[in-house]
């Protein structure tokens, strides 16, 4: 995987108010502690549970993590 979840994720950004990935795009993209870097599932979930934004939900996150495996691994 040559690119960052972050950076898969932003592509995301702009989407409709009730698109759930585009939500959480935006909320990723505005939580500047989010690890921008890592690309390992184990990492980006915990930092996904102990967060608990409800605009980057764990189903949501689980979904956006295996389309990113699907194209970069």
């Amino acid at each position: 995987m040559d690119r960052s979840f972050y950076q898969f994720v932003l592509s995301f950004r702009g989407g409709k108010k009730d698109d759930a990935k585009a939500v959480f795009a935006e909320a990723m993209f505005k939580d500047h502690g989010f690890p921008k870097d890592v690309k390992s599932f184990d990492v980006l979930s915990r930092y996904i549970e102990e967060k608990a934004d409800v605009e980057m939900p764990s189903v949501v996150f689980d979904e956006l993590y295996e389309e990113y495996k699907e194209r970069y691994e």
